[in-house]
Parts: C-alpha cells; structure tokens; sequence
C-alpha cells in the first residue's frame, strides 16, 4: 500500500514535471513570436522623456526590488521631484545626467508586455546634441514626440520632428505631457494639437497621433485615465501594444551587403553578410554589384544549417552556383530587382561635429558595408527646420541640416533612402580624427556621372619620363607666409635646371592670378584652391616632371588628400618657422594689416595652421640659410634617386 502510494506519487510528480515542461516551451515559443517595435522618444529639453521611459518599466513590472529601493535613495539625493520617486532617473545614467537633470547620451531599453516587445531610445532635448537624436532614430519604426503641455511646440520639437521624417520614421506619436500641470485642460491640449498639425502638414508626416498623459503620475500611460475623461483614446501602451508596423524589409527587393567571404577550405566559397531587406530562396538567379555577374543560389546557410529561404535581419551565407568574382563591399541582388549603381549623387546630410563641414574636403563615406574616399562638391542648400525654408550657404555647421552634391571615389551599388534605409544611407568619417562628422541620406544618383569615360592614351606619364629622363616628383612646400617657402622652392628649381631637369614652380601667389582667382581665403575656399592645385600638380607629374608647388596649405586633411592622389611622387616640406620670426620678415607686409585690423583670416594669427607630423622634409630656415635649405632638399632628392 505504502508502495503504491509513493508509486501514484512518483507518476504524478512526472505527470506535472511533463506538465511544467510543455508549459514552459509553449510559453518560450509565444515570447519568441512576439512582435519586436523600435520607437524613440524625443523632444525639447525637460519634457519627460526620460520620466515617460521609467514609468513604463515600471509599470511594465521590470525593475527588481533592489533596483527600486536604489532608485527610491538616488531620488532623495539627485532627484527632481522632491525626494518622490523620480523616474528619469532609471535612464539618465551618465553621472553629467543626473548632476544637470537632463539627457545627454542615448540611452537604449527593453521592456516588454503580454502583447509585444519593445526597444525605446530615450534621446537628447538639447539642440548641440541633435546628432545623437538621430542616432536614435536611425533604427526606430515610431516616434514619440514628447511635448510640455505649458510650453507648447517648441523649436527643437520641430527639428526632432523633420529628423524623424527625413530619416525614415513613418509613424509619430504626439504626447503632451505634463498634463496635471496645466490641470488636464482640454483646450490647453487641443490647441497643442492643432499647432503641431499645422507644421506636421507641411512636413508630409501621415501618420500622426496624440495621447494627453502625465509620465510623472503615470496619467494615459499604462491605464486609461479617469482625471482625462474628455479624451476617449488609447492610454500610450495600449497604442504602442496595438499600433501597425508595416514589415517594409521584407516586402522590399531583396539586398544582400556582403561583409565577409568565407572560404574555410577549396572546397568551400561562401559569401556572408545581414539581409538588409527583401527575401533570398534557394535557386534564386541573383547578381552581384558593382560587376554585374551572375549566378544561382546554391545554398543557404543560417545559423550552422542549411535552409530553403531567409529573409531581412537573417545574418546567412550565401553559396553560388558557379564561382564569381565577388569581394567584401559588393552587394548581392535578384537580377530582376538590381540597386543603381554611381559615384555621383545627391544626399540630404545631418552635420554632427563642431568643425565645419567643407565643401571640397576629402572626407570618408561609409555605406552598410563599404568605405570610399570622396567630396562634397556643393551644398545645394541648408534647411531651417522651423520653417522648412531653404538658403543658401558655403558650409554646414554641427547639426545643420542641408542638401548636397557627393561625388564618391569608388562607384557603390544604392537605393534611394525611401526605398531602402540600409542601402540608402551613410556616415562621414574625418580622415584624420576618425571621429564620425555626419550621417547622410541617398536621395537619387546623378545620372551625368555614367557619361563620363577614361580615354587610353598612348603617351603614359612613364613615356613623358623617360623622354626626359627623369623621374617625376612633386615637392610640396608648405609653412606659414613668411617661412620663406618660394624662396626656397625657386632656388631648388634653379638647382634642377642647371642639371637639365624638367620643372615647373606653381607659386600661391601665382596661381591666384588665374587658375583660383575666384576664391577668397576662409577655410572652404582654402580647401577648394589645394583641391585645384593638387590636381594640376598631378596632370604635371604625368607628364614627367618635377613640381614645386609653394602654398601654405593649412590643413593636414588636404595635404593627405593630394598625398593620396600623387602616391610616391609626393614629397612633403615642411618649412618650419616660427611665428615670431615669420612677423618680423613680414615680407609682403601682411602681418603688419593683420595687427591694422585690414586682413581677416590669416593663417597663424585667426586661421589655423595644422603642423605636419611626418613631413618626408623638415627645413628649419631660423637655423639653416635659404642656399643650405636648397642643398638638403636637392641631397633627398639625389638620395631617393629622383634625380
């Protein structure tokens, strides 16, 4: 009996471990299958963005009870709402945050309810940090444009709001918050409404809602409020749980960037990357771009197994059918659905560092999974956010907003941005600081690009040289006015006809007669005039000669872009004077305007001068005389056998 009874037991404790098993796998597999939305939230300074995301954890059940007994002691020290709970702080987590009671970084959260999951960037209010809002946006399907009920549409709600627009986010969510502040008015809520319409409508924003909530009292949030009666919608997570995201990505034509080529073996050549949209099936004729070859789909390959198909987010390897030529940067398409293909484009551009951006400067483009070396050719236009009004301007400052020409070194395989948000957009890299200096839309190809061809020449830059025997050269001499630069260039170039050297001396002064007579001295135009010069510097060193070229040159950027362009031919030197002894030579007579107030922006004194800091020549011309300077650039030249 006694046996008996532990053996029921036994079975039952099976029965309910069996039971608890299968509860667990159905409750794994419904959490698997939940939807996954990607909102921001984002607005003016001290709207409640931060407060909104801490009520939601909260009332989404997800902070544990150490975390809530932290949260209740930091709020009686570095809260903002009387030693009560303060909410933002569960966010704000960078200690200049906390210290200043507003958001800085971009903060990343997950919660979820019984319907869906969530990720929600909480992003920066203040203007100087637009640039990271937009690195919250870039990824979002929806917006929350928080908005202070006492304050109304501000400035910054616009810019967030034309941000949010222009980068892709298609769904906006209005809540005016801090309702219990203006005593949940009506009128007060209405009219926020109206306004923003208004602006929402020139915009093109389609997709447009609006909840009255206070975050701090949790009002609309979680539950429908009983204080806001007049408003019959949804509270602000029931819109969130309900709202319909259209799954763009996988309706899109199908985008593989390849990031890798994985060849374990000979008998192996797989191409991996993230879908970045559409689907890809097995047996599928595809074509790989830039080249424009062909083949068939062999194999998929996801997550160590081999499947029939795979679509957006899926990070796979590709098999082919037959073996073509395809390397890391390429994209893969159906044939019958292929991306455009240029190096010439128009883009609209958000600016995020603190140095100008320059047309003409050579900067890096980085697509989804490409690098290339280009230029701003021209900025169309910069964009009031306010009014959406154009103007016109020579440059874009930190987190401007403007239109512009792009002319790439490479072609690159795109979509425009509204078609595609992975293919259709990039960031630009400083060359020197590698910082990221802006992140920019595609929005179409310039055509004209395709109508342009290299012509062979029979006569090559080593036919020119070697008819005159010599090697070509070009010595790029760069220091402050004053340093004596075409003092010395001049008498190298002295040096190199006595030996019957082929030469030509481009002088600053010189070339500003003709070729750059049209630019002037701020920083854009600077950039510009070494872009041209570097160009007919190299035009000359194919056709075999040698090239002084004698121009202060500021920036390390430029100097390194016409170092890129001439390869081995260019040689840096660097005239290294000081200051001082540059004003008292004062040879044209320029610092002495500059101390009388007649000449702006010059280099040294209100324009910068960037050191070189590996010039293949230093010249020291307070230590050595012009004749010695010419002798030690004459001896590396004889020493690298240039001449």
């Amino acid at each position: 009996m006694t046996y008996q009874a532990k053996k029921l037991s036994s079975n039952d404790n099976n029965y309910q471990s069996e039971s608890l098993n299968s509860d667990l796998d159905v409750f794994i597999k419904e959490q698997s299958q939940k939807p996954l939305l990607r909102f921001i939230t984002c607005g003016s300074v001290d709207d409640g963005k931060s407060t909104l995301i801490g009520r939601l954890l909260y009332d989404s059940n997800l902070i544990l009870e150490d975390q809530l007994a932290a949260l209740t002691k930091d709020s009686k020290t570095n809260g903002t709402q009387g030693g009560e709970i303060d909410f933002a702080l569960l966010v704000d987590g960078l200690a200049a945050e906390r210290e200043q009671g507003v958001t800085i970084d971009v903060a990343y959260r997950f919660f979820e309810t019984d319907k869906r999951k969530f990720i929600v960037a909480d992003t920066p209010g203040h203007e100087e940090y637009t640039r990271n809002m937009a690195t919250g946006a870039s990824t979002a399907d929806l917006a929350i444009i928080l908005i202070d009920a006492r304050k109304g549409v501000l400035s910054q709600t616009k810019r967030h709001s034309y941000i949010a627009k222009t980068l892709g986010i298609k769904h906006i969510l209005v809540a005016v918050n801090k309702m219990d502040q203006m005593y949940y008015s009506e009128e007060v809520f209405f009219q926020i409404q109206q306004d923003y319409n208004l602006f929402s409508k020139k915009l093109g924003i389609e997709n447009v809602s609006f909840i009255p909530i206070s975050a701090l009292k949790g009002e609309n949030v979680a539950q429908k409020s009983h204080v806001i009666n007049w408003y019959n919608g949804p509270s602000l997570i029931e819109f969130l749980e309900t709202i319909e995201i259209s799954q763009e990505q996988e309706n899109q034509a199908f985008r593989l960037p390849v990031q890798w080529v994985n060849r374990p073996n000979l008998d192996f050549r797989g191409f991996a990357g993230t879908i970045a949209s559409g689907e890809i099936r097995k047996g599928d004729q595809i074509v790989t771009l830039p080249s424009g070859k062909t083949s068939f789909v062999k194999q998929i390959i996801y997550d160590n197994r081999e499947q029939i198909s795979a679509v957006a987010d899926q990070a796979i390897t590709v098999v082919l059918e037959n073996e073509i030529d395809i390397s890391r940067g390429d994209i893969i398409s159906k044939v019958a659905q292929k991306p455009e293909i240029t190096d010439q484009l128009q883009a609209h551009i958000i600016w995020m560092s603190e140095d100008e951006m320059l047309a003409g400067r050579n900067y890096l483009f980085k697509t989804c999974n490409k690098t290339t070396s280009g230029v701003v050719t021209k900025i169309k236009h910069k964009i009031n956010v306010n009014d959406l009004s154009q103007s016109e301007t020579k440059t874009l400052s930190l987190n401007e907003i403007g239109v512009v020409n792009i002319s790439l070194q490479e072609k690159i395989a795109f979509d425009t941005y509204d078609h595609n948000r992975t293919t259709g957009s990039f960031i630009i890299i400083d060359r020197i600081t590698n910082d990221t200096v802006g992140c920019g839309m595609i929005d179409f190809g310039l055509r004209r690009a395709s109508n342009i061809r290299w012509q062979e020449l029979s006569i090559d830059k080593h036919a020119h040289a070697t008819q005159k025997m010599q090697k070509p050269a070009v010595l790029w001499f760069t220091g402050l006015s004053g340093s004596g630069k075409s003092t010395i260039a001049n008498l190298v170039e002295k040096k190199l006809y006595a030996v019957g050297k082929h030469s030509y001396l481009l002088d600053g002064d010189n070339v500003r007669h003709g070729l750059t007579r049209d630019l002037g001295f701020t920083d854009q135009d600077r950039v510009e005039n070494i872009r041209r010069v570097g160009e007919v510097a190299k035009l000359m060193s194919d056709a075999g000669l040698i090239v002084l070229t004698s121009f202060i040159s500021p920036f390390i950027n430029e100097r390194e872009m016409v170092r890129e362009l001439l390869g081995h031919d260019y040689i840096e030197i660097f005239i290294d004077t000081p200051l001082n002894v540059c004003q008292e030579r004062d040879p044209k007579g320029l610092y002495k305007k500059v101390k009388n107030g007649e000449v702006k922006n010059f280099t040294g004194i209100d324009s910068p001068y960037e050191v070189p800091q590996n010039p293949d020549i230093l010249v020291k011309t307070d230590q050595l005389s012009p004749e010695d300077s010419a002798l030690l650039i004459i001896k590396h030249l004889e020493d690298n056998n240039f001449i």
